[in-house]
């Protein structure tokens, strides 16, 4: 298995993930992703939307904005229940997030179970810890021309105009499931789709991008009728397998299910399985499937007033529906894909290190190099080989920097599949070497073949 800082040293050496605000010293988990890290995040999130919307026709897309009314969040539960255990050091003052510094707890723990693992202060050493408190995740902000200094004395004008960037992006599908209803009336069951940026105020981010600030989720809820959400639920399940086993090409002796028990679920979900990866810092979760029952879409009509009720096409009935979530963090999926796909290699004393990444994810598809650039016959036919390659394939890459070797290097890095290289031979019979970055293999292939 690879090892963490590895990783986090090729992203940045390579361009993949940089951290964010670097130039002004960085800021606690945020991550911005370079001109190579874009391209992989891309794919990968058009990879789901292909197997899970764009193939079925079942499924439909939205894209709510980010800053919603803040009823949404009351009535959803998140303003009283999305919180997380916060203890603080009374030594150095340090806060960390309880669950997370001490062995066998969970999310519940009280101060009396926390206080019973002994645990020391990471930063001090010390074990002087002050009580467990509720700390609430969601990022607030005020909306509308008003100042800080217009709220001090106005608590009323206050709660008025506060609002949350948005913690999870389920909640702009459920706002949107009357409009998707009484505009194309699908039949049930069928899944509303969405891909976009939530954001969580974790009280310690840590492990690179696998717990941060600020990401991107993909999820899917998908209403059914109450009475089959057990057999959907199962679908989905192998579906979820399916797309991480035999489209992003995990491992699957490194994906394990855990039924979350009652008291760690979410406080929407009746049951709830996280599919967990072994990561380089060890196992932990990579995405979720959750039984949210009518759960949202009730306290949504009882906060609004609008009726929620589904009324089916062939029997009449009309009913809540109940609704099945799959949700992944695409940047969880980016670090397992990485994390797979990080290999190095010892040959002759030395190490050649290279990304294994599936050819559908790769950044490039091909790189593409003149065997010299001061040739410019060889240059000139190569810009012709890279520009036919790009109109077919997309993502194509040129390189003539430094020597043929290094070039390799380099493209074995960033997890290029092909290089492409022009020679003199070219010029007599059109045919290219082609360098495979998995076996190194060499071979002559026309270009017309390519």
């Amino acid at each position: 298995m690879s090892k963490l800082e590895d990783i986090v040293s090729l992203c940045k050496r390579r361009g993949f993930i940089f951290p964010g605000s670097d130039v002004y010293g960085g800021m606690a988990g945020t991550w911005d992703f370079g001109p190579l890290g874009v391209s992989l995040k891309k794919n990968i999130m058009d990879a789901w939307w292909n197997y899970f919307v764009e193939k079925r026709d079942d499924m439909y897309g939205v894209d709510a904005a980010i800053i919603m009314n803040p009823r949404t969040w009351v009535a959803s539960g998140h303003t009283a229940t999305f919180a997380d255990p916060l203890v603080e050091c009374k030594e150095c003052k340090s806060r960390f997030r309880a669950d997370k510094i001490a062995d066998g707890i969970s999310e519940s723990v009280t101060t009396e179970e926390f206080l019973a693992t002994h645990t020391k202060c990471p930063v001090c050493g010390k074990e002087n810890w002050g009580p467990i408190r509720k700390f609430n995740m969601m990022f607030s902000t005020h909306v509308g021309a008003v100042l800080p200094e217009d709220t001090q004395d106005n608590p009323e004008l206050a709660a008025k105009n506060i609002a949350y960037l948005r913690p999870e992006t389920a909640q702009g599908i459920f706002t949107n499931y009357k409009n998707v209803i009484d505009t194309i009336y699908p039949s049930l069951p069928f899944g509303l789709a969405q891909q976009g940026k939530a954001f969580r105020n974790e009280i310690s981010p840590r492990d690179f991008i696998l717990r941060d600030r600020e990401c991107s989720q993909m999820e899917i809820e998908y209403f059914v009728h109450p009475d089959s959400w057990e057999g959907e639920f199962e679908k989905l399940r192998a579906l979820q397998h399916d797309f991480l086993e035999n489209v992003v090409k995990l491992p699957a002796e490194n994906i394990h299910e855990l039924e979350v028990p009652a008291e760690d679920r979410a406080h929407y979900s009746k049951r709830t399985i996280d599919f967990m990866f072994d990561y380089p810092n060890g196992e932990e979760e990579l995405m979720g499937l959750a039984y949210r029952t009518d759960f949202d879409l009730s306290n949504i009509q009882r906060e609004s007033g609008k009726n929620m009720e589904y009324r089916d096409k062939n029997t009449g009935e009309t009913f809540i529906p109940h609704v099945i979530e799959p949700s992944i963090g695409v940047e969880r999926l980016f670090l397992a894909i990485l994390s797979t796909a990080y290999t190095e290699e010892e040959n002759e004393g030395k190490t050649r290190i290279l990304l294994k990444l599936p050819e559908n994810l790769a950044p490039y598809h091909f790189c593409v190099s003149p065997l010299l650039k001061n040739k410019p016959e060889l240059v000139e036919k190569a810009r012709a080989v890279y520009d036919m390659l790009r109109e077919k394939y997309g993502n194509v890459t040129w390189d003539d920097s430094g020597n043929i070797g290094k070039r390799y290097m380099k493209q074995d890095e960033i997890g290029t599949p092909k290089c492409v290289v022009i020679d003199f031979d070219t010029l007599e019979d059109d045919t290219v070497t082609v360098r495979d970055r998995d076996t190194t293999k060499q071979t002559r292939v026309k270009i017309s073949e390519l």
